[in-house]
């Protein structure tokens, strides 16, 4: 109750800055799109309140929801800070205004990251309610009538996305008119700008040369005739001032400009600049929140210069960001897990951008990755932050000048291996040895970047660089990396994400997932922490290490749901996903996992009825037919090499003598197979599957998520698995 009440705060406070709408100078649209979007969400919210629960149960029943509604929470306020940004520059006088021109016109904050973040966060808030309103039922009955009604919303008929629209839009916070705002919104804002600029009596507007030439820089990016403006523009400027270098190279400097605003600079010196010109204007167009935005470019010809100037993120890439946290506060996580998997969805959301434009980063390490506290107060944000990505493009000029600590002299010298794709340490070598430009695969070149995700993560969420423990450098350490051998996770780190992780840096790029994909993964993955994560800590590291090894495991394989859906997804493979579409993927998600639970329902029945084993057999034998009648993988059996692929199903799969529990006679013969592999002799179940972990809270009763009392469903949430651990380093393929 006490979240819920938090919430209609935030929501009060955003009502309060939309009185002043009308004085919105910049991004108006926007403003108005996401007020609305936020109200929409706390009447959904309210209105299934009213429907699943009551009032006085609010002490006893809704414990379940409230991470779902911190998390909602935590996004109103972010909103808020993003509106009074804008509704600010209105007040700002001169080059202060400007500034804030620069800064905002351009960038898609309010869509993909704000709007995307509340849509994200639904389908958990929702979930919460239903679970808590099935074991808040009055007498048995009740709670039957309220289990049978949201299983019925669950179901595969839903998942066509034409239909989940008409049907549950609405309650997504996806209906027509808000998705077709969610298009219009950023081109109306611009439109309005341009507009103002171009006005006679605009109070953007004044008679100084100096207003009258930033005017003329951000008519021509709203136009999209991007150019290279004259560098006296800048360094000309009264207010332009250098503070001082940024990493360890030459190039990138903090600077002051327009009224005392900090900005990033790239200085660098090249005999001509024109060749450089259609690149650094497509790098221009560029406009994600999780990359670092190029605001304007400056040349002279005369003194063969070139001044980029970026956004400036204040704080520190996320190698440093570690290091510090880690070593200052005595902690052995550098991050809870509920922020580890969002900063991690940050990364993934910059890659799946920069590849829909076709841009391969090639050189994605902390070094390359910014971040920042998402608010000024860091407990208020409970350790979120703002992640952007850096250090793509232009790599003809690229500084060769790495960043170097310090406190790890071993990791410098690992650095050109250790984040490189096996594949890419092939090829370098071949260049060595033959000394010309080898031909490279372009599927390897984006596979590659999720490879490189792969070992930034497991310093995410280790607080280790990979193989700082190693007794390898150099070229050995480059041998055994394309010979198979990765970092060993902490048993203390949840195995559901290992595996992800492990997925992701597999010696065969073919069996990586895309970055589309990861990127459903993380969100749903992040729903599963809000539905069962603990309020903890995250300046206590034994509380950290305690909340990890007490993760239940989730129902579902996310890796290889997500493989067997993403047809369903969307037709275009190559194109940036719509925000829009993230409700229904989330909901496809759900559906395979309550599939996943109705036949263990169907055979508990069916035992109670009859109690006979051949009963509860055919309950077993009802799981596999059900959950194995999705589509086929998307990866055709011609591009993935089956034996491969195979080793990494036997990665992911837990273990389930591990977990306690036998394997059905069905079960082990189907886990003997390949599961990625599609039988050309059967149009039904695929030929084989790896065996998945039990589901949470499934007993050999067949006992489900749903229960009858909050202490049951808290029941769930206790230690499940525990990792065997082992020591030293060894091959992907050796990992069980």
């Amino acid at each position: 109750m006490e979240q819920f009440r938090k919430m209609g705060e935030g929501l009060g406070s955003l009502k309060a800055l939309m009185v002043f709408r009308d004085n919105i100078e910049i991004n108006p649209r926007q403003c108005g799109l996401l007020f609305d979007m936020c109200n929409s969400a706390y009447e959904t919210i309210a209105e299934e309140l009213t429907q699943s629960l009551k009032f006085e149960e609010r002490h006893m029943k809704w414990k379940v929801m409230e991470q779902p509604f911190r998390e909602i929470c935590r996004i109103l306020k972010e909103v808020e800070g993003y509106i009074r940004l804008c509704l600010e520059a209105k007040s700002d006088e001169g080059l202060m205004l400007w500034s804030k021109a620069l800064h905002l016109h351009h960038n898609r904050d309010c869509v993909e990251f704000h709007i995307h973040n509340l849509i994200s966060a639904m389908p958990a808030a929702i979930e919460a309610i239903e679970i808590a309103g099935e074991f808040a039922g009055s007498d048995q009955e009740d709670t039957h009538r309220k289990r049978k009604l949201v299983t019925s919303k669950y179901q595969r008929e839903w998942t066509d996305p034409k239909i989940f629209q008409l049907k549950f839009a609405k309650q997504y916070l996806v209906s027509n008119d808000l998705s077709s705002r969610l298009e219009s919104a950023w081109n109306e804002d611009r439109w309005i700008l341009l507009n103002k600029l171009k006005g006679k009596n605009s109070s953007f507007l004044s008679t100084t040369k100096q207003d009258r030439q930033l005017a003329d820089l951000i008519v021509k990016r709203l136009e999209g005739n991007w150019k290279l403006f004259p560098s006296s523009i800048l360094v000309g400027s009264r207010d332009y001032q250098v503070k001082r270098r940024l990493g360890g190279g030459s190039q990138f400097k903090e600077i002051q400009w327009l009224g005392g605003e900090s900005f990033a600079v790239r200085h660098f010196f090249i005999d001509n600049v024109d060749p450089l010109v259609p690149e650094i204007s497509r790098l221009s167009s560029l406009s994600h929140p999780n990359i670092l935005q190029l605001l304007c470019g400056f040349a002279d010809a005369d003194k063969k210069e070139c001044f980029l100037v970026t956004e400036l993120m204040s704080c520190r890439d996320i190698g440093s960001y570690i290091k510090e946290i880690c070593g200052s506060r005595n902690k052995r996580l550098p991050f809870s897990l509920p922020v580890a998997i969002d900063v991690m969805l940050q990364i993934a959301r910059g890659m799946e951008y920069l590849h829909s434009e076709r841009i391969h980063h090639g050189n994605l390490e902390p070094s390359n990755i910014l971040v920042k506290p998402r608010t000024s107060s860091p407990a208020a944000g409970e350790g979120y932050l703002l992640v952007k990505l850096t250090g793509f493009g232009l790599s003809s000029v690229r500084n060769n000048t790495r960043k170097k600590s310090s406190s790890s002299p071993k990791s410098d010298t690992l650095s050109p291996f250790i984040w490189s794709a096996p594949e890419v340490l092939d090829e370098q070598e071949q260049n060595d040895q033959k000394q010309e430009q080898q031909v490279s695969l372009t599927i390897s070149r984006e596979k590659a970047d999720v490879y490189s995700f792969a070992m930034v993560c497991f310093e995410i969420l280790t607080g280790k660089v990979p193989f700082e423990d190693g007794h390898l450098q150099g070229e050995r350490m480059s041998r055994n990396i394309r010979a198979g051998e990765r970092p060993l996770f902490p048993s203390q780190t949840p195995k559901f994400v290992a595996n992800f992780t492990k997925r992701c840096w597999h010696h065969d790029p073919n069996c990586r997932p895309d970055f589309s994909s990861i990127c459903r993964i993380l969100r749903y993955t992040k729903k599963f922490l809000l539905l069962t994560n603990t309020t903890i800590n995250n300046n206590n590291p034994q509380q950290q290490l305690d909340a990890a090894a007490a993760l239940s495991t989730p129902i579902l394989d996310y890796v290889e749901t997500d493989s067997k859906l993403a047809r369903r997804f969307q037709s275009n493979v190559d194109a940036l996903v719509p925000v829009s579409e993230v409700p229904f993927q989330m909901f496809a998600y759900k559906v395979a996992e309550m599939e996943k639970t109705r036949p263990s329902k169907l055979k508990e029945t069916t035992s109670e009825s009859s109690g006979s084993d051949r009963a509860s057999m055919s309950g077993d034998e009802a799981t596999f037919v059900e959950v194995e009648s999705f589509p086929s993988p998307i990866p055709s059996p011609d591009r993935i090499n089956s034996s491969s692929c195979s080793s990494s199903r036997r990665i992911l799969s837990s273990s389930p003598e591990a977990a306690g529990y036998k394997r059905s006679p069905v079960s082990s013969k189907r886990a003997s197979s390949d599961p990625w592999k599609t039988s050309p002799k059967h149009t039904g179940t695929p030929k084989g599957r790896g065996v998945r972990p039990p589901p949470l809270g499934h007993s050999g009763s067949g006992r489900n998520l749903r229960m009858n009392s909050e202490s049951q469903l808290l029941n769930m949430m206790s230690p499940r698995v525990t990792r065997k651990t082992t020591t030293g380093h060894a091959s992907d393929s050796e990992l069980t």
